[in-house]
């Protein structure tokens, strides 16, 4: 079992990430709807060889864990704390600025995506001590309805 989900729970949205551990890479990143997340773990964990999901400890987390009870076994509680707010400097990491945009600071740059996916690879590298890189294929999906 190679791969691990990765969760940062949210009163009405999660970011979610699966990576491949042996690789260092994630493999899917998406924000999905709160009440959608047991779900969609649930189908990730038929389809994929999932070994552990990790979620963050922060917003309305108890209810996102309860949700996830089926789990339980392969549950793995992580502190989140700062992340969200570590996650615009994440972004720039994994997306950076190209061109005559690298003049202006970054502070005036106004990131129009939802940073909980990010926010989840940062619980993540936290938890594995590590930086994890995205697949070339990947797809970015800013909201799974």
């Amino acid at each position: 079992m190679s791969k691990l989900i990765s969760i940062d729970p949210g009163r009405f949205k999660c970011g979610l990430v699966l990576v491949d551990i042996k690789e260092k890479k994630v493999s899917k990143a998406i924000i999905i709807r709160s009440e959608l997340l047991h779900e969609h773990v649930k189908n990730l964990k038929t389809a994929e060889d999932i070994s552990n999901v990790i979620i963050g400890n922060g917003t309305s987390s108890k209810e996102n864990i309860e949700k996830l009870e089926f789990i339980k076994q392969d549950l793995i509680i992580c502190e989140e704390k700062n992340t969200t707010y570590r996650a615009k400097a994440r972004y720039f990491e994994l997306f950076p600025i190209r061109g005559f945009k690298k003049l202006i600071p970054r502070e005036f740059f106004i990131i129009n995506k939802n940073l909980d996916a990010i926010a989840a690879l940062i619980i993540l590298e936290d938890y594995c001590h590590d930086k994890f890189t995205l697949d070339k294929n990947l797809d970015i999906k800013t909201w799974l309805k």
